[in-house]
């Protein structure tokens, strides 16, 4: 009798386990088939896919299709193909000429491999204004950056309002549009979830370490993002700096006060900022951070005489007039090897091509800019800073073997500037 109690128990037991289990079963059923639905309806969301036999409206995958199906245009070495506007944000689309003069004075343009677009997020939290972005991709990256640039102006407002994207890949290599392409897409519900995706691809490359001996064509892709912008004034900085906190304002009302552009450039001093620091949003707290060693100037460690030139010490102890508005606080005279970040009329000449890789890319142009005639103002309040030092150690095992064949280059480069601005008495 006792025994035969113990088996009805465990009979009741087992029947209550088997009912737990096929609910579960059930519920996990219900929950795939609710993902499997949400998915599809991203996707169609996404890509206007049919419905009741009719395909709906999606003019930003209509203008996606239409970028890549020309098959985008060769650069002058041939080396490579670019898709200049593979995603054209609100802004660019509805730009009408003579509307309203401050709307459309300064851009910012820059450029990346698709393991530095995370950090986009934070620069357009920063940056309100029109954004040019030229995205290098090779091989399968191709694909994973027409998909998660084309998800990213779909899923975030302000990426969709502001940013312009421009692809540049080799000249081989073809992108496609992404229609059927839905393991990239799978997960994506929201802005975050786009930027979480790109995390998955920080940091694959230490810089310029692509792989299969692909050249990072940097100044390429600067000029690629700078030609993208309709402006009078541009801003190139590369994708892991950010500039101070309302410097579009600042200058806009710096510069309707002012006559027509000229040969003038206007510097933002350089920093670099302890990786664990959150980046300072004006000039007194970044000071604030320089003085107990938390910011020091860009490239101080690696090189310098790269930015010394900017007098660090005369931008940093005028910080005291920093509550007034944004001026020229003082001219300099270009000096090498002086590399500094500015913003330039649109007129100003554009970045030799042929630098690719690590060295000499930026300071060649702006020894162009001082051949050409060219003044270098530095700005009483803004500045930019790079996101962590730059130490030894931390580059590509060829960066110094880059650097060596690009000062060859340089040297020859300085050479034909003499013959393109003969009556200049300004060398390099």
């Amino acid at each position: 009798m006792h025994l035969s109690k113990k088996c009805s128990v465990f009979k009741v037991v087992l029947s209550a386990l088997l009912i737990v289990a096929l609910l579960q079963l059930i519920y996990l059923s219900f929950l795939s088939t609710f993902h499997g639905k949400q998915q599809r309806y991203r996707y169609s969301e996404l890509f206007g896919v049919r419905k009741n036999g009719h395909p709906e409206k999606n003019s930003r995958k209509e203008r996606l299709r239409y970028s890549l199906s020309t098959g985008g245009i060769f650069d002058h070495s041939g080396q490579y193909r670019v898709y200049k506007y593979l995603v054209k944000s609100d802004f660019t689309s509805n730009l009408k000429p003579a509307t309203d003069p401050g709307s459309n004075v300064l851009a910012l343009a820059t450029h990346t491999t698709i393991n530095n677009l995370h950090h986009l997020e934070s620069l357009v939290e920063r940056w309100h204004s029109p954004l040019a972005v030229a995205v290098f991709a090779h091989g399968e990256d191709v694909k994973f950056a027409t998909a998660l640039v084309y998800a990213l102006s779909f899923f975030c407002p302000q990426i969709q309002s502001l940013v312009d994207f421009h692809l540049v890949c080799l000249s081989g290599e073809m992108a496609s549009f992404p229609e059927q392409d839905r393991e990239h897409f799978a997960g994506l519900e929201d802005c975050a979830s786009v930027f979480s995706r790109l995390e998955t691809h920080r940091d694959k490359h230490k810089n310029y370490a692509i792989g299969g001996n692909v050249s990072y064509p940097n100044n390429l892709l600067r000029n690629v993002a700078r030609g993208g912008t309709q402006s009078s004034y541009v801003l190139v900085l590369d994708m892991d700096m950010m500039p101070s906190a309302d410097l579009h304002q600042q200058f806009l009302a710096m510069i309707l006060s002012r006559g027509p552009p000229g040969d003038e450039v206007f510097v933002l001093p350089a920093f670099e900022i302890r990786h664990a620091r959150k980046m300072p949003a004006n000039k007194a707290e970044l000071v604030q951070l320089y003085q107990v060693g938390e910011v020091r100037p860009f490239y101080e460690e690696l090189c310098p005489r790269c930015q010394a030139p900017t007098n660090y010490s005369r931008w940093v102890n005028s910080h005291v007039r920093e509550a007034g508005p944004l001026e020229a606080a003082y001219t300099l005279a270009w000096t090498d090897p002086w590399e500094p970040f500015y913003i330039g009329p649109r007129a100003v000449p554009l970045y030799d091509e042929n630098f690719k890789q690590y060295g000499f890319n930026r300071i060649s142009q702006a020894c162009e800019l001082h051949v050409a005639g060219y003044r270098f103002s530095v700005l009483s309040s803004a500045f930019v800073v790079h996101r962590g030092f730059k130490i030894q150690g931390e580059f590509h095992a060829r960066k110094d073997e880059e650097n060596k064949r690009n000062r060859v280059l340089f040297r020859s480069f300085k050479e034909g500037l003499k013959t393109k601005y003969p009556s200049s008495s300004r060398r390099c």
